[in-house]
């Protein structure tokens, strides 16, 4: 039986195709991702005040259930972070991810984390330098009036 007939090592290769197609689409994936444009979001509807908020300097930044990518609405937010943040380079930009208590707490505090590190990540596309954020730990909360406060991630330049 020759090499190209050995039905362990066809696998093998197969196994290894899927993962190299998988790193390039990812790599093309994030290249498109960065490469178009992030317009600062016009505040339009209510949407807009819902999803991105300023009180006590505390920016926030609201996400829909379940979800871990931004709003579009948070373009709004994420611009006036950028700019304070890199007009002063010893600004720490803290981002703190919350959740609620329902469902898998390892879960919502997981799916807080990748909130605030999707929150992270684009800062640094807008410019802001890694070392210049500071992530928190996910917090509990149980939110205000609108369920919607337990799916926030809070922003704070000090």
């Amino acid at each position: 039986m020759s090499d190209q007939e050995n039905p362990e090592q066809k696998f093998a290769l197969g196994l290894v195709g899927l993962i190299v197609a998988a790193i390039v689409a990812s790599v093309i994936a994030l290249g498109a991702w960065k490469a178009r444009p992030h317009p600062a979001a016009a505040p339009t509807a209510p949407a807009a005040a819902a999803t991105a908020g300023t009180t006590d300097g505390v920016e926030r930044i609201y996400f829909q259930v379940g979800q871990d990518q931004l709003p579009p609405e948070a373009a709004e937010v994420l611009s006036r972070v950028s700019t304070a943040a890199r007009a002063n380079a010893a600004a720490v930009v803290s981002v703190s991810g919350f959740h609620d208590a329902s469902g898998n707490a390892a879960s919502n505090e997981d799916l807080a984390k990748r909130r605030a590190q999707a929150v992270q990540h684009a800062l640094e596309a807008n410019g802001v330098s890694g070392s210049q954020i500071k992530l928190n730990k996910p917090a509990l909360t149980t939110g205000g009036a609108d369920a919607q406060e337990a799916r926030r991630v809070e922003l704070r330049v000090e």
